[in-house]
């Protein structure tokens, strides 16, 4: 238990700060000044102080220092008026431990409060990582529409033993819902296997999932037993799916349908109940389209499917975050636990995070190496990351071209009435072209193929001074 001093002239914020550290379990005295507060302060040391920058007489920020002074490095909550950042970063290089800005949640104060006496135990570097620490690891952290969203799909199909589809781009933490739809399954007490299928060599993939017995192959000494097999009675996590080989696709559709796998050299399948986990940042479904990825295995896998938001659709988790990741990544490396300057924060907020939560996570582990006090400053980030290129089709690149050049013509000609004229101008050329030498200038045929008459290729040859001269089998007639 703690005792807190709440420092406020405004009565309402004192009783429901007083309040909160009752239901919290701690004691809380209230001053209306910072003089009045230095008084109770000498009487009973607080363990932590909640004080408003705005007081009549000695203010918050003076009033900070001479705690200080006083009685060493207590951390002291600074309140400030909303939007008033100048203050708030005053305050923190001061040495505030934490600010509250006005109009606060009362469950950010008891995130602040809890911190905060939670600073003042034994330095991490004291203490080894417990159970609860290690857990950490494993927790999805988000408070906003999305996340709540993908928390309730998950707990809809967790329970279930559907076969579930993650779809994500890298980083947004697919193997953290695929640990957590094992954790709150049947399942449970079963392994759970995890494999990332682009990290496997394409020539020991069916080995590696399906297992191989003693001389299957150059290189097999000894029987292996599969992932697959390894998983029975658990999860199977199969990551990256889109990458399976089309011969292993088959072999992974009858084990799902049948509950059998044959290893790579047997000649009797091998009995397995697994539930299976895939996920991917491809699409799947234009995989299916090109014929790369088997349809029947694709509606199999994908009888439920969950999408996880990137990290950029979800800003307001971004705060959460970093502290998770503070906590987490300070008790890993056996550091005190630095806290974030507000204009970090602003940084960390500001960001487009292509890399999605691994990259928070890497950059404030980056931070946390560079940091040699107790406040993280943004010249502690790395820099942000570069976009990286996206799988797109060349009809999806030609799309963007075409978007953009409209996008141009119409900006930079705001009178302009022909627009769509000057499009075919543009396309139609080289696809008449094209589908010329495709049928070695046979023009019956070129037509036949862009869906056109003879008569109407004639003429948007001759509009656009297209010469081809066709066999003499082929020619037009004049009229």
């Amino acid at each position: 238990m703690a005792h807190l001093l709440i420092v406020d002239d405004e009565p309402s914020i004192c009783w429901g700060l007083q309040r909160l550290a009752e239901q919290m379990g701690h004691t809380a005295s209230v001053a209306a000044s910072a003089e009045q507060a230095m008084i109770l302060a000498r009487q009973n040391r607080p363990d932590v102080i909640i004080m408003d920058v705005r007081l009549p007489g000695m203010d918050g920020l003076e009033a900070l220092k001479k705690i200080h002074a006083d009685f060493g490095p207590l951390p002291v909550i600074i309140i400030t008026a909303f939007g008033d950042l100048p203050t708030a970063v005053e305050a923190i290089r001061t040495g505030a431990f934490e600010y509250l800005t006005k109009p606060f949640e009362l469950r950010a104060a008891e995130r602040a409060i809890q911190r905060a006496i939670e600073s003042i135990q034994p330095p991490l570097e004291l203490r080894s990582p417990g159970p609860a620490a290690l857990l950490l690891e494993d927790h999805i952290v988000g408070r906003s529409p999305l996340m709540q969203e993908l928390f309730k799909r998950i707990a809809l199909v967790a329970p279930t033993e559907a076969c579930v589809h993650l779809r994500g781009e890298s980083g947004t933490g697919k193997e953290l819902v695929a640990r957590a739809l094992h954790r709150y399954s049947r399942r449970h007490a079963g392994p759970f296997v995890a494999v990332n299928l682009a990290a496997l060599s394409p020539s020991l993939i069916e080995s590696e999932l399906f297992g191989h017995t003693e001389g299957a192959f150059t290189g097999a000494e000894r029987a292996r037993k599969g992932l697959l097999e390894a998983a029975h009675g658990g999860t199977l996590f199969l990551d990256e799916v889109a990458d399976i080989p089309p011969a292993v696709q088959i072999k992974l559709l009858r084990a799902l349908e049948y509950g059998e796998v044959l290893p790579v050299g047997a000649d009797r399948p091998i009995r397995v109940d697994f539930r299976l986990i895939t996920a991917t940042n491809r699409d799947l479904r234009r995989r299916v389209a090109e014929g790369k990825f088997r349809h029947d295995l694709y509606y199999r896998i994908c009888t439920f499917e969950i999408e996880l938001p990137t990290l950029a659709q979800r800003p307001e988790d971004i705060p959460e975050l970093a502290e998770h990741f503070l906590t987490l990544l300070s008790a890993k490396h056996g550091l005190n636990r630095p806290r974030l300057a507000p204009e970090t924060l602003v940084e960390l907020q500001k960001r487009p995070w292509y890399g999605n939560v691994r990259e928070l996570r890497n950059a404030l582990e980056h931070a946390l190496v560079l940091v040699r006090g107790n406040i993280i400053l943004p010249e502690h980030l790395p820099p942000p990351a570069s976009q990286p290129p996206r799988e797109t089709s060349p009809a999806d690149s030609i799309r963007e071209l075409l978007r953009d050049w409209a996008e141009t013509e119409l900006r930079q000609n705001p009178e302009i009435e022909n627009l769509y004229e000057k499009f075919l101008q543009l396309v139609e050329p080289p696809v008449l072209e094209a589908a010329l030498n495709q049928t070695q200038g046979q023009y019956a045929a070129a037509a036949r193929r862009l869906g056109l008459h003879r008569i109407t290729l004639r003429k948007k040859l001759q509009q656009y001074g297209i010469s081809k001269s066709p066999p003499s089998s082929e020619k037009l007639p004049d009229s």
